[in-house]
C-alpha cells in the first residue's frame, strides 16, 4: 500500500484511508513515472450513451506497478455506481483490463455489481473488455435531462421513503396542503398495498386541487423511464409479483389518474434538485444519510443526469479490512460511514451497549439522545462521521462539478449533523485547498419535511398550456 498520512483522524475509525489521498499518492507516482501510459474507461448503457474517464498508470514495469490494479478497480467501481453501465471498455492497459474482466465474471468478487448492473439494473449481460484507445467512443454529448423546476399548473408531488409518504399540492408553486403518512413498505409481500398506499396520497392532495395537470415523484431505487429496476421499497415482493405489478406500477398509476404527465426519479436526484432550487443555484450534490446513503446530481447547468449515482456503493475508504457491505460484499464502501448503519457501527466502537435484536433506527435515537444529554462520546461518533464526510467529500469532487453539497437524512438531525458539516467543511479547507469553496448545506426542517414532495411536483413537463 501507498504511505497516506491524513491530516485528520476519525476517533473511532483512526484507520480510515481517505480515496481521494490515496489517489493523488498514487498519481504523483504516475507524474514521475518516465513509462506512464495514458488509460481509459468507457461505460456503455442500453439507450446508447456513453460515460468516459481519461487519465494515465504507472508503466508496466514500474516496481510499484501491482498498484495499477487497485486503482482501476476501484476506479471502475466507483464509475459503475456513479454513472452506470452494463458495457466496459477498458483502454491502455491489457493486463488490467484481463484481471478487470476475471473480476466480474459470475464466479469473481465482483459478480453481485455484474450481476446487479447487467441484469437487474438494465437487463443485459455484464461485459468487461479491452479496447484500443484509438477507437474508443466519445462520452455522450449531452449528459443530462431538463427534468424538473415546472411549476405551472396543478401539481402532485410525493415522495416514498421506508418509513413514511410525503405528498404535496401546488398551484402554480404555491403549496396548498401537504402531509406525511407512515407506511411500513419493506416487507410487504403484495404489490397492492404499494399501489393502494401511493394512491390514497394522490387521493388526499387532489382533494385540495380544483384538476390535475401533472403528478411527480421520487422514490429510493433504481428508476429508468419510470419503471422500478431496484428498490428496496419492494423487496418484499415476490420476483414475478414485482415483474407483473411493480415494475411498471407508475404506468398503472398514470393512467388512473387519466393520463396526466408523470414523472417518477430516484429520491436523491430530487433531494439535489430540492436543494437547488432552494439556493438558486446549480452544480449541487445533494447526500441524504439515512436507512441507506442516497445521493443525486443538478449539473451546472440545472439538468439532471441519466446517472444512478448510488453512492453509497462507491468507494471511500482503500485499506484492505474496511467495513464490509453485508449486501454486495464489498468494503469501504459509502454506506458503511454515511448512514444509521455507520452511527451503530461507530457507537460500538464508542462503547455503546445496544441488544443484538435492537433496529438501527432505534441505535440512532439512542446516540441522539446521549449526544442532546452532553455525552462525548455520541461527540466522536459524529466527528468520525463528518471527517470522514469531509475526505468523501473530496473524492466526489474529483468525479463531479461542485459548488455545494446539501446534507440532509436522519444522521444529520440535531446537533449531530452541524458537527458533521462543521468537521467536514474543516477537511476540505485544510487538505482540500482547491475544493474548499465547496459549501456544504443543512436544509431547515420545513424544508426537510416536505422540500422533497414540492421538486418532485416539478418534475413532468406539460405539453400544451394550462
Amino acid at each position: 500500500m501507498l504511505e497516506i498520512n491524513p491530516r485528520f483522524r476519525p476517533p473511532f475509525d483512526p484507520d480510515f484511508l481517505p480515496a481521494a489521498l490515496w489517489n493523488r499518492a498514487y498519481q504523483s507516482l504516475v507524474a514521475k513515472d518516465r513509462a506512464a501510459r495514458p488509460f481509459a474507461l468507457v461505460l456503455e448503457r442500453p439507450d446508447g450513451s456513453v460515460s468516459r474517464y481519461d487519465g494515465s498508470v504507472l508503466g508496466s514495469t514500474h516496481p510499484r506497478a501491482e498498484l495499477t490494479f487497485l486503482y482501476a478497480e476501484r476506479l471502475l467501481k466507483f464509475l459503475l455506481w456513479q454513472r452506470g453501465g452494463c458495457k466496459i471498455l477498458v483502454a491502455g492497459a491489457d493486463e488490467i483490463a484481463a484481471s478487470l474482466a476475471k473480476l466480474y465474471r459470475d464466479e469473481g468478487e465482483r459478480a453481485f455489481d455484474a450481476r446487479f448492473m447487467g441484469e437487474q439494473v438494465y437487463r443485459r449481460p455484464f461485459i468487461v473488455e479491452p479496447a484500443s484507445l484509438a477507437k474508443l467512443p466519445v462520452e455522450s454529448p449531452n449528459e443530462s435531462c431538463s427534468l424538473g423546476r415546472q411549476l405551472k399548473g396543478c401539481r402532485i408531488g410525493f415522495d416514498l421513503g421506508g418509513s413514511d409518504r410525503k405528498v404535496a399540492a401546488l398551484i402554480d408553486g404555491r403549496v396548498v396542503f401537504s402531509e406525511e403518512v407512515a407506511w411500513d413498505p419493506y416487507f410487504q409481500q403484495d404489490p397492492a398495498y404499494h399501489l393502494a398506499g401511493v394512491h390514497d396520497s394522490l387521493l388526499r392532495a387532489a382533494a385540495y386541487l380544483p384538476r390535475i395537470d401533472a403528478i411527480g415523484g421520487s422514490a429510493a431505487g433504481i428508476y429508468i423511464d419510470n419503471e422500478v429496476r431496484v428498490a428496496s421499497l419492494f423487496r418484499g415482493v415476490p420476483a414475478e409479483l414485482f415483474a407483473r405489478h411493480i415494475r411498471r406500477m407508475f404506468f398503472t398509476l398514470q393512467e388512473r389518474w387519466g393520463g396526466v404527465p408523470f414523472e417518477v426519479v430516484n429520491d436523491g436526484e430530487v433531494t439535489a434538485l430540492a436543494g437547488s432550487m432552494a439556493i438558486s443555484d446549480n452544480a449541487v450534490l445533494g447526500i441524504s444519510m439515512g436507512t441507506s446513503l442516497a445521493g443525486g446530481y443538478i449539473t451546472v447547468n440545472g439538468g439532471i443526469t441519466p446517472w444512478l449515482n448510488e453512492l453509497a456503493f462507491t468507494p471511500v475508504d482503500y485499506r484492505p479490512d474496511a467495513p464490509r457491505d453485508e449486501w454486495s460484499g464489498d468494503v469501504g464502501c459509502g454506506v458503511k460511514y454515511f448512514s444509521q448503519q455507520g452511527v451503530a457501527r461507530l457507537a460500538v466502537v464508542g462503547g455503546f451497549g445496544f441488544r443484538d435484536d435492537m433496529p438501527l433506527p432505534d441505535r440512532l435515537v439512542a446516540v441522539q439522545q446521549a449526544m442532546a444529554n452532553g455525552d462525548p462520546r455520541a461527540g466522536q461518533i459524529y466527528e468520525s462521521i463528518g471527517i470522514a464526510f469531509g475526505y468523501a467529500v473530496a473524492h466526489y469532487a474529483d468525479h463531479y462539478d461542485l459548488r455545494h453539497v446539501l446534507v440532509l437524512g436522519r444522521v444529520t438531525t440535531g446537533l449531530g449533523g452541524e458537527i458533521i458539516v462543521a468537521r467536514a467543511t474543516e477537511v476540505l479547507k485544510t487538505e482540500f485547498p482547491a475544493y474548499a469553496g465547496i459549501r456544504l448545506h443543512l436544509p431547515g426542517e420545513e424544508a426537510k419535511r416536505h422540500g422533497q414532495a414540492i421538486a418532485a411536483a416539478s418534475l413532468p413537463v406539460l405539453s400544451g398550456s394550462v
